[in-house]
């Protein structure tokens, strides 16, 4: 008889989480608006090119918009950022047609990414960018067109994030193409 206590006790306590509230739902991500403004820049979004990210905090019902992939990954990086991530979005150029631009709904979790990076082209603000990918053929696509090195979030450098940016490096005019690689789909 004891028995069967101890088993109906260790389920009870099991199926209640030991009185533990669950995580969370991490929301899906935001389509850009006309409005939203770049945390570190103050500039809206639809004026840069590139890929974009968006963060959202626990108990913040707005993302935190970046007019870049690169300064999505600081803010995640900057130990005086808060770090209460519910969920993190970056533009996956995998689903995106253009670069200026990238398409609505196109979104992938920076962690599950892989990245293009030290590339020729350059993302908001006009600074080198982290090239987000949810397809690694499609980051070696992208690769073969705009050099660089295909790698995952945690082997990109800090010094690449948050590093000094070169602003007077300009994009080449062949970068400037409306297609951002071989095997987007149009």
């Amino acid at each position: 008889m004891r028995m069967i206590f101890a088993v109906a006790a260790l389920l009870t306590l099991a199926l209640h989480g030991c009185g533990r509230e669950s995580a969370p739902q991490a929301p899906a991500p935001v389509d850009v608006t006309a409005e939203a403004t770049g945390r570190y820049c103050g500039m809206r979004l639809v004026d840069h090119e590139g890929p974009k990210g968006q963060v959202h905090l626990a108990g913040v019902k707005e993302p935190l918009w970046f007019s870049s992939a690169r300064d999505t990954l600081a803010f995640m990086r900057l130990p005086e950022e808060p770090h209460d991530f519910v969920a993190i979005y970056v533009s996956d150029m995998a689903r995106s047609r253009h670069w200026d631009h990238p398409d609505p709904g196109a979104w992938v979790d920076p962690r599950q990414a892989w990245f293009v990076i030290e590339s020729d082209r350059r993302g908001g603000m006009g600074a080198p960018e982290a090239v987000p990918f949810s397809d690694v053929a499609a980051a070696k696509a992208f690769q073969a067109a705009h050099k660089g090195r295909v790698v995952r979030l945690a082997d990109i450098p800090d010094s690449y994030i948050l590093g000094p940016v070169d602003l007077g490096a300009s994009t080449p005019p062949e970068a400037s193409a409306t297609h951002v690689h071989p095997g987007a789909p149009r």
